[in-house]
């Protein structure tokens, strides 16, 4: 019957997870011991720490330690975390769990920076960063906990996950083993807060009314996210809302420090080139996994970029990538087996924290045996099957062109006559990012049927004829565009889709629904075409000039069935979640409304302007 969304088995799924919670956290409490500790830094500043200690000291343990900006509540060495650890299997494995709270956040002193830059030239005690943080927690634990192996582990999701990759910069000699998930690696370029440049409005806005808010004296207490929205549609909110600029005017009023900074840096500047840590990736110690989600709605860019920053600049580190069919953080907590109307056959959760995670911890902490993962452990959607390979992309696949052809076409010939298609981006009615009334961004547009979009006029739509045989493709996906604009800015979504055939099995988890026809999102990415030649010098459009926009569309790692067909589906608009475009050459977060105009886009797909999105095909 799979997850069909009965009251019945929404019941039995309730009931089963509260099981699994009081019988983990009962496991916790019976075989560990917990402490809380105010660990000193180098400068003097201390942070606070709880630690999970196994009862049983017959035997030494590994450390596993997670820094987060989240809390590490509950606070009180009487109250216990339900279930600690990146699973369960560590706490029954038997493993020394730390977490701490960073710098500035929660019970920690000192002053919260965030995505806080590498210092590669420390020459006094007050020189410090979250690497620097980390080394100093890891002597500290290494001293002070007499049950520890001498050897430690590091594990974080989201922005966790860049305090993990913090740690594996000049790392301490003990720290073997990393696995930074969905990593904040480029606030800029491609994770929660911008992608190429485009600003994403609502994520933002929501995670950083509370995240951003001031924190006068340490605390235990978290600030609510702003909640006063007024309506449950986001689309209404945000454009009742006006230019961006409204929000610190009408809600924040300039105390919101990280909002501030994100409003003071619209372009690709040395505050964003300072807060990558992956140019510091050289000469990396600990083993390092780097895992991620195709499905991920905030940090899909981190772990690509972090796991291909090590392999190019700390080329004999033990490197290991997973890519699954997750959302945000979804390897650590459900079963994996499917996304709303999507099933993918296996509990591929599971799967990953027993088989890849546990193990590879295991191996370099406990000396257990090498589970000898290969180079990239990849879930291809699709197909629904891991794969495994010794590089990635991988090194059976080729580049290949999807070209955009008159009337709607999509191939893989390039075009032999010239031709265009062009419509009218409204900025006051932008095209909206989901069919759903929402106010919280959510995961489920990842895997949202694309057919309301399609139907739009300001919505150009290029498909493939029904595939004859499977195309597979794993690697990079690329858009390049030949367009021009009756305005002097514009923003360009691409989204790469895969169509069902019309006679598909209604075999959606959700009750109901029919799946002929549906439209897959299989990668969807924004490109603010100021940014076009770069991103640190923004340059406006020449009216009616034909230019290429070439953008990243990050990984996929996808099999179009046959009898399927390829889509593309290219907006100017992808509402609330990216800001508006004024479509004026303007610093956006400064704009007014006069500022926002119409404006007619024109995609060309011609011979010598070949507009195309470029895939890695799997030979």
């Amino acid at each position: 019957m799979g997850m069909a969304l009965t009251t019945a088995s929404m019941q039995s799924v309730s009931a089963q997870g509260a099981t699994t919670t009081r019988t983990d956290s009962l496991y916790v409490r019976q075989h560990y011991t917990k402490l809380e500790r105010m660990i000193p830094m180098r400068d003097g500043v201390k942070l606070f720490t709880s630690i999970y200690i196994p009862k049983d000291e017959s035997k030494k343990y590994p450390i596993m330690l997670d820094r987060t900006p989240y809390s590490v509540a509950p606070y009180g060495e009487d109250k216990y975390k339900t279930s600690i650890g990146p699973s369960m299997l560590f706490a029954r494995e038997g493993y020394i769990i730390v977490y701490q709270d960073v710098r500035g956040k929660y019970m920690s002193e000192g002053d919260f920076v965030a995505v806080k830059p590498f210092n590669p030239n420390k020459t006094k005690k007050t020189d410090v960063d979250e690497s620097s943080d980390t080394y100093d927690t890891i002597d500290w634990l290494l001293k002070n906990l007499p049950t520890n192996n001498g050897k430690v582990g590091t594990w974080g999701i989201s922005a966790p996950g860049f305090y993990t990759t913090m740690t594996a910069i000049d790392a301490h000699p003990a720290l073997k083993a990393a696995s930074p998930q969905a990593p904040v690696t480029d606030w800029f370029m491609g994770d929660d807060r911008h992608h190429n440049g485009a600003f994403f409005l609502m994520g933002t806005f929501s995670f950083l009314s509370s995240y951003g808010a001031p924190r006068p004296q340490p605390t235990t207490q978290t600030t609510p996210q702003f909640s006063a929205f007024g309506t449950p549609d986001s689309y209404e909110f945000y454009k009742n809302l006006g230019p961006i600029k409204n929000i610190n005017e009408k809600i924040f009023k300039g105390t919101n420090v990280i909002w501030n900074q994100m409003m003071e840096n619209e372009s690709y500047n040395g505050f964003w080139e300072a807060r990558t840590p992956v140019p510091h990736l050289k000469n990396v110690k600990p083993a390092i996994l780097t895992v991620g989600g195709w499905f991920d709605q905030e940090d899909l860019y981190g772990p690509l970029k972090t796991f291909a920053g090590i392999e190019k600049n700390s080329p004999k580190t033990e490197n290991f990538l997973v890519m699954g069919p997750w959302i945000h953080g979804g390897w650590s907590r459900v079963k994996g087996d499917v996304l709303g109307n999507i099933r993918f056959d296996s509990d591929t959760g599971p799967f990953y924290r027993e088989n890849i995670e546990l193990a590879f911890f295991n191996h370099h902490l406990k000396d257990q045996a090498d589970p000898k993962l290969p180079k990239a452990y990849i879930f291809e959607t699709g197909s629904n099957q891991w794969k495994q390979y010794d590089a990635w992309p991988p090194k059976q696949s080729e580049q290949k062109n999807l070209y955009f052809h008159p009337n709607g076409k999509l191939s893989f010939d390039a075009p032999k006559a010239n031709s265009f298609m062009e419509y009218l981006s409204d900025p006051d009615k932008p095209v909206p990012f989901t069919n759903e009334i929402r106010i919280i961004r959510g995961a489920d547009f990842m895997y949202e049927d694309q057919r309301f979009a399609a139907t739009r006029p300001d919505v150009l739509v290029y498909e493939s004829e029904v595939l004859t045989e499977d195309v597979t493709i794993s690697g990079n996906v690329m858009a390049d565009l030949f367009v021009s604009t009756t305005g002097t800015d514009a923003d360009f979504v691409v989204k790469l889709i895969d169509v069902y055939p019309g006679d598909a099995p209604n075999n959606s988890p959700i009750a109901g629904t029919k799946m002929g026809g549906f439209q897959l999102m299989v990668r969807g990415e924004v490109m603010r075409s100021k940014f076009r030649k770069s991103f640190s010098k923004p340059e406006a459009m020449v009216p009616n000039q034909v230019t290429e926009v070439k953008f990243d569309m990050q990984d996929a790692a996808h099999c179009f069935k046959k009898g399927h067909k390829i889509m593309v589906q290219v907006q100017s608009s992808w509402f609330p979640l990216v800001d508006r475009n004024p479509q004026k050459f303007v610093n956006i977060y400064k704009a007014s409304e006069s500022d926002f105009q119409k404006a007619t886009h024109r995609v060309y797909a011609s011979p010598k302007q070949a507009s195309h999105v470029k895939v890695r095909v799997v030979k």
